[in-house]
């Protein structure tokens, strides 16, 4: 077997579904041979998506699922339900090959792709229609069901990049976990339970074993990586494909991990929301990962854990700008380290122009100080919406030295995460995301009832303002929460101390745009537009 070029340096890129359903062709004709010249490339892809992700592949394979839990009778929508997502498929692949010259010389190529596309989703419409039956599926089996949407995807990629000259496999990871760990799911749990985080750095080492069986063509993987032992969706959740892309730069020692979106980096607030928001040449991994827990879609949470043992950075870029620098994370920041951007070619001509610099130097110049990279002013502000804020005051014949452990083990009794949480000795007040199931919260209040006064308050969201070593900013809470008073907004929970590097607040749902605002232009210091503009008005002139 042949093997990849071992002098040009491992690159890892993941691709979302929105990039793949809205410019396959530019990625595949562009982006990736451009950046196959002067690296060993391994493209990680999602499931294709469109604008919305209710309409996307995964999305309506978790709708397949619902409907073969219904029974027999809605084996109709399941049946129409399946044969959508093939022809979604199907029109993606005529789509690109539309042009004469493509289908002139890769005929086969194109109708062994339509062939596999056809045989995965008549196997899927079989194992559903016999689900139907039982009308039941294990969270295993439905892991089964949602890792089509990766594989079609793959199949498509590969063969979209082979008819352009750039030779491509697709690398199927969906039995993984049982080739490192055995078939038992016993062992498997129990393999999970005894490593913990390096349970993944197992899979990494396998995943690397059929990276390397590609030789010289490009590995083209499933986003989704195995049937895990209590569900990948359940462990892992939505997002996964970006923690599959870390395992493979991982398991190769990849010179960067590039995580490919519609937007150029992570900028200081959402700018749909706030139109003066910054762009961010860096962040922390710690900010990234908060920023995405309190709700911009940055990257997976275990992302950075996989990757900051081997000191491989991660670059967020867009799809719509290739030629972006977009935002880079960096595990660590030794004085040391020299960086320079991963350009599409490694060539020896192009060395001149990647200026290397310490890795200390370009944090300093993005506002990080000294070793322990602290700033003076927050990084970016987020907002999480669909909160809602649940009071319990301790009823006066219960305990309250138990009066806590009741509230979290009904929590965790019914399954609902606590985003944020204060306590007195007889009272707590919870933020939580509102639950899906309407009779969830229902269960949840009834439970709390049996030892507390309950009070629940819909419609709100929780601001968060985050910044690495932000508890060492002298005045910063005052001066969010002043801005928040010129605003004239209302603050109902605030927790800071559990994170070095955020404070959060909640605020009424319709407030949460202003309060954004506010703390952009008051605490992070960036101008609004309109303060921006009024900077270069004349006048008044005396003649």
């Amino acid at each position: 077997m042949v093997t990849a070029v071992m002098t040009k340096p491992w690159l890892v890129q993941k691709y979302g579904g929105t990039s793949l359903g809205k410019l396959l062709d530019n990625i595949c004709c562009s982006i990736i041979p451009q950046y196959a010249m002067g690296h060993n490339l391994i493209v990680v892809c999602s499931a294709f998506s469109g604008t919305l992700k209710a309409s996307g592949t995964t999305s309506l394979l978790l709708q397949c699922i619902a409907f073969a839990e219904l029974g027999v009778d809605a084996q109709k929508r399941l049946i129409e339900l399946v044969d959508l997502i093939r022809d979604n498929h199907l029109n993606v692949l005529e789509a690109f090959a539309s042009t004469p010259a493509r289908v002139a010389t890769h005929t086969q190529l194109y109708q062994d792709t339509v062939a596999g596309v056809k045989k995965e989703c008549e196997g899927l419409k079989r194992f559903l229609l016999a689900a139907q039956i039982v009308g039941e599926l294990s969270p295993r089996s439905k892991d089964r069901v949602i890792s089509l949407g990766e594989k079609l995807a793959c199949m498509i990629v590969a063969a979209c990049l082979t008819s352009i000259g750039a030779p491509a496999k697709p690398v199927f990871l969906d039995n993984i976990i049982s080739s490192a760990f055995g078939s038992s799911i016993h062992d498997q749990v129990a393999a999970l339970e005894r490593l913990g985080p390096k349970f993944y750095h197992v899979l990494a080492d396998q995943i690397g074993g059929q990276i390397r069986q590609c030789g010289q063509e490009i590995p083209i993987v499933t986003g989704f990586f195995g049937i895990m032992p209590d569900s990948l969706l359940q462990t892992v959740g939505r997002g996964y494909s970006d923690l599959c892309a870390a395992m493979c730069a991982v398991a190769v020692g990849a010179e960067e991990l590039q995580i490919w979106k519609e937007v150029d980096g992570i900028f200081t607030a959402d700018p749909r929301k706030v139109p003066s928001a910054r762009l961010l040449s860096t962040v922390t991994a710690e900010e990234a990962t908060e920023l995405t827990y309190y709700g911009s879609e940055v990257i997976h949470p275990l992302t950075m854990d996989q990757i900051s043992d081997a000191c491989i950075p991660l670059r967020l870029k867009n799809v719509f700008k290739p030629s972006g620098h977009g935002t880079i994370i960096y595990p660590s920041a030794g004085d040391s380290a020299l960086i320079s951007p991963v350009s599409p070619s490694s060539d020896s001509s192009d060395s001149s122009s990647r200026a290397s610099i310490p890795i200390s130097s370009f944090m300093l110049k993005n506002g990080y100080h000294g070793a322990q990279q602290e700033r003076r002013k927050p990084t970016a502000v987020t907002v999480k919406d669909d909160i809602l804020l649940i009071n319990v005051v301790c009823n006066r014949n219960t305990k309250s030295q138990g009066f806590l452990t009741q509230v979290f083990d009904r929590l965790e009794r019914n399954k609902v995460p606590v985003d944020l949480v204060t306590t007195s000795e007889r009272h707590v007040s919870l933020a939580v995301q509102s639950p899906g199931d309407p009779s969830t919260l229902l269960r949840l209040k009834e439970d709390f009832e049996r030892f507390g006064q309950v009070a629940i308050s819909p419609n709100m969201a929780i601001v968060t303002v985050v910044g690495h070593k932000m508890r060492n900013m002298t005045g910063v809470s005052n001066e969010i929460l002043s801005a928040l008073a010129s605003a004239q907004i209302s603050i109902y929970l605030t927790s800071q101390g559990a994170s070095k590097i955020n404070i959060s607040l909640v605020v009424g749902a319709d407030d949460a745009l202003a309060a954004m605002n506010a703390i952009h232009s008051e605490v992070l210091k960036i101008p609004t537009h309109r303060e921006q503009e009024n900077r270069f008005i004349p006048g008044p002139w005396l003649y």
